[in-house]
């Protein structure tokens, strides 16, 4: 249950720290006081989208933060799918921070979450019901969540939805295959024309960058040969001149015998010997190189005409040869899956029929258990507008076979007939704001027995009602605190003086700013303020009678 709610600059309230107490609360005050304030703040700390509007003016952020304790099972498990414990008195702290300027956040006991995840806990912690709840009975589309709820198809439907998502992807999967039969034949013609371009070319890695030193080697061999002609008379020498060779045993020779007479000299003649062995080792290197150099400029063509072929070629399918060869391959595998779609077709066809099959049944299940549903529901919603002071409207469930889709293969439609003896009409065609309000309270009631949250909120649920109607309202709201924390935002005293808490929200100006402030009321308070509420500001002494009597007459009810 909701155990405190902390607010930090959200519109006019600057700061209030609000304590909730088990059973049946309300929250009473004159209209702009504040109190759609409270519900907006609670709203937020359950996920839903928030606006900047809501940091008071003045202030760069806003904060709300919502204990719980007493925490279900259906929570707990939430938090563990979050990887998020409880605190160790089981307790949960749920922050929620609004700025100004940059990104909200939101805490989950002090670790960090995302709306999505608040708003995934907040399913299991309130269920909030106000004019917006209410009109959503108008659509048709949220009449099955209901049944749902009743028929605790929670676990089944979730089972059907997976399958059915499923079932959508090998449907996608078979139309993709399925295209237009002229475009597939087209894609396979360039296809083949591009794996047989790219195999007649016999590509290998590298052989673009050996072709290019050895041409570049042909077209300068002249220079080549006369360099390395050069190097070699140089190093070798001739009938007149002594080679550089030469010259180093000559000098190596000469250092030697110096070191005969000073030893010292013995390592540097060593290098210079070291030398002579190095250069004569490379002189003859480069005789060699002279004698088997061959140069074939008949081959400088058949070079140009390849590079030619392996450049025309990385134009259209990769700059390297690997890039090529990769290219190649993917071309091969999509040709192949094209080719082989007929098999693949009938292998997903028989993917896709078993998963219809699947899904269909899993869809009957869930319409079975939402028939058998739909009748114990509208007995049950019946008699709590009977309760209501609505014992003429007749509420009935309709269910309609469909084809499959995300819901199974129901469409439920909740039906009324305002009076006796008319046929049962949509919601939308028939019920008032006041009406629904009611319908919307019964449909509650109903489902707190099977105890879908811990903390239900009504806000100004009295819309449209009065006299005995409000009084039977205010019993079934107390009804259903036997079973859940119930907190409700009223205008009126027959409803406000039901409650087993009352707090009172009151705006207050002070120099040039706007307060508002949530007090706590003792029964002397309650008096005075349900007393506001029958006749306004000007309480008389039979105002306070009045309202002392209905305090008494609620207690003894209780």
């Amino acid at each position: 249950m909701l155990t405190q709610l902390y607010i930090d600059n959200i519109a006019v309230i600057e700061r209030a720290a609000i304590d909730f107490e088990p059973g049946f609360t309300v929250l009473t005050g004159e209209t702009g006081a504040g109190k759609s304030i409270i519900i907006d703040a609670i709203y937020a700390v359950l996920g839903e989208r928030t606006s900047k509007e809501l940091i008071r003016t003045g202030a760069e952020q806003a904060c709300v933060s919502a204990l719980f304790t007493g925490i279900s099972a259906q929570t707990e498990a939430v938090l563990r799918g979050f990887g998020i414990p409880l605190e160790e008195d089981g307790s949960l702290l749920i922050r929620r921070e609004i700025r100004q300027h940059g990104r909200s956040s939101c805490k989950l006991n002090n670790f960090p979450a995302t709306v999505s995840m608040l708003k995934a806990l907040g399913a299991t912690l309130i269920d909030i019901l106000g004019q917006h709840e209410s009109y959503k009975l108008l659509e048709p589309e949220t009449h099955g969540a209901y049944i749902d709820s009743f028929a605790g198809t929670g676990a089944l439907l979730n089972e059907y939805r997976d399958a059915y998502k499923a079932l959508r992807e090998l449907r996608g999967a078979l139309e993709a295959l399925e295209s237009d039969e002229g475009q597939k034949a087209r894609r396979m013609d360039i296809l083949r024309y591009q794996i047989e371009e790219l195999e007649a070319a016999q590509l290998r890695v590298g052989e673009q960058a050996e072709l290019t030193e050895k041409r570049d080697e042909i077209r300068n061999s002249e220079r080549i040969l006369r360099g390395v002609g050069e190097a070699a008379a140089l190093l070798h020498g001739d009938e007149d001149t002594n080679g550089a060779v030469t010259a180093v045993t000559v000098a190596a020779d000469a250092l030697e015998q110096a070191a005969r007479y000073a030893p010292s000299l013995s390592d540097l003649a060593q290098r210079v010997r070291d030398a002579e062995f190095a250069l004569s080792d490379a002189a003859a290197d480069v005789s060699d190189y002279l004698d088997s150099a061959q140069f074939d400029l008949s081959a400088l063509d058949e070079m140009e005409e390849r590079l030619e072929v392996i450049y025309r070629l990385s134009l259209k399918y990769g700059e390297t040869e690997a890039e090529m060869l990769a290219f190649l391959e993917k071309a091969r595998a999509e040709l192949s899956d094209i080719e082989f779609s007929d098999e693949k077709r009938a292998l997903l066809e028989a993917q896709y029929e078993e998963k219809k099959r699947e899904a269909v049944a899993l869809a009957k299940q869930l319409s079975a258990k939402r028939r058998a549903a739909c009748e114990s529901f509208s007995k049950r919603v019946r008699a709590e507008l009977a309760e209501l002071n609505m014992p003429g409207v007749a509420f009935s469930v309709e269910q309609a076979r469909t084809p499959l889709t995300g819901f199974g293969c129901d469409r439920i439609q909740f039906l009324v007939s305002a009076n006796a003896g008319e046929a049962p009409k949509p919601m939308s065609k028939i019920a008032s704001g006041g009406e629904l309000s009611r319908i919307m309270l019964a449909i509650n009631t109903v489902l707190s027995d099977i105890g879908t949250t811990e903390t239900q909120i009504f806000d100004e649920i009295d819309t449209g009602i009065s006299g005995e109607a409000a009084n039977k309202v205010g019993l079934k709201l107390r009804g259903v605190s036997k079973n859940a924390q119930v907190i409700c935002v009223t205008h009126l005293a027959q409803i406000a003086a039901m409650a087993d808490n009352h707090l009172y929200i009151v705006k207050q100006s002070e120099k040039g700013k706007t307060f508002t402030d949530v007090r706590v009321l003792d029964h002397g308070a309650r008096v005075r303020e349900i007393a506001r509420i029958i006749g306004g500001d000007d309480i008389t002494p039979l105002k306070l009678k009045m309202a002392e009597e209905m305090l008494m007459r609620t207690e003894v009810k209780a």
